[in-house]
């Protein structure tokens, strides 16, 4: 699997934005992101001269919008042409998420706990989803230095609330990137795994607009890792078969002839992506696996100035016949600024018993 750093909320001057887009990609550039999300507030203008700012600057540029209202903050990518938003009412919005994907896109809530109207118009997410199982993905992450705030734990409790229930819900950071500009604080990154074997050569359009699509469909199939430093992956093997994240894992009828085999969990921290642009202080960091059953395991382990590579292999227990395991996550803690927060975290692998299929 390879891992592409994307930036999925941002805006332009065609919104609320004080930057051009092509000042946007210059900055998201030298910040290390290979593709970016344009999500312009009900509009998608801002795309204009995509396909040339792109080039110079080796950058994806994924087409997207910000539905903007009173009863909340809709980011969606990957359209084909502009979704309306204007008629959409508090208990309406399973119809805009409709419209959203009948027009090739898919859609996600944009930080639905931050404070609302007058501070911030509409940004507290207020619509009544009557289908959960259409929601695509949750910013549980916004802004900069985004695991020290409230409003984000919230988020995230909702994201892990929804998996608890079943849904097949993929979880992201964006930053609402709106000017350019200095800051010290720890910038969050969604990396998008694509398949080795699915990755076309690098440097030319058609390679762009391969990976720009691909970019949309990992999302979509939740094959999203979030960190503020280090990317932090995980698999599952089990009868010589893996599943990666945003998998699912078959049942013990499914894989009958190896449903004996112990589940093993395998999970790298690489922190070797985006060379210089993080740190982290000397520590020894807390790598857990966490499920709808709990905390399923807890290491201890070093956080890395050298830009190496750990790879940690662990056992995961048997669940219960009662309480069948439905998702599982690796998370990882330690210390920030001071702050002892979630430093990264997987999408979950998905589990057949239990679960509602997308």
């Amino acid at each position: 699997m390879k891992w592409f750093a994307c930036e999925l909320h941002t805006h332009t001057l065609h919104s609320d934005g004080s930057q051009t887009l092509g000042e946007l990609a210059a900055g998201a550039a030298n910040l290390g992101f290979d593709a970016i999300a344009l999500t312009d507030h009900n509009t998608m203008s801002g795309l204009s001269g995509k396909a040339e700012i792109e080039q110079k600057y080796g950058l994806r540029i994924i087409p997207g919008m910000e539905w903007t209202t009173f009863h909340g903050h809709m980011v969606t990518i990957g359209l084909s042409a502009f979704a309306d938003w204007r008629q959409a009412n508090r208990d309406g919005i399973d119809e805009g998420i409709e419209n959203v994907h009948r027009l090739g896109g898919i859609a996600g809530l944009a930080h639905p706990f931050r404070i609302g109207s007058p501070a911030c118009t509409g940004c507290f997410w207020e619509y009544e989803i009557g289908n959960w199982s259409a929601v695509d993905y949750i910013e549980v992450w916004s802004g900069t230095f985004p695991s020290i705030q409230t409003n984000n734990r919230r988020a995230f409790d909702l994201w892990t609330e929804k998996l608890n229930e079943g849904y097949r819900i993929a979880a992201t950071s964006g930053r609402d990137w709106h000017a350019q500009g200095e800051t010290d604080d720890p910038i969050s990154v969604t990396y998008l795994g694509i398949e080795d074997d699915a990755v076309a050569g690098n440097g030319d359009s058609t390679a762009l607009s391969l990976h720009e699509e691909m970019l949309i469909q990992a999302l979509r199939e939740g094959r999203a890792s979030v960190t503020i430093g280090p990317l932090l992956t995980l698999t599952l093997a089990a009868g010589g078969a893996i599943y990666a994240i945003g998998s699912t894992f078959p049942t013990a009828d499914e894989r009958r002839e190896t449903a004996e085999e112990p589940i093993r969990a395998n999970l790298t921290l690489d922190f070797s992506v985006r060379t210089g642009l993080w740190s982290l202080p000397n520590q020894v960091c807390k790598l857990k696996l966490y499920s709808n059953l709990g905390e399923e395991l807890n290491l201890e382990v070093p956080s890395s100035s050298d830009g190496q590579m750990m790879q940690l292999e662990a056992q995961l227990r048997e669940s219960a016949p009662d309480i069948p395991r439905r998702w599982i996550r690796a998370e990882l803690w330690g210390t920030v600024r001071g702050a002892h927060v979630l430093i990264a975290f997987t999408n979950a692998i998905y589990f057949e018993e239990g679960g509602y299929s997308r």
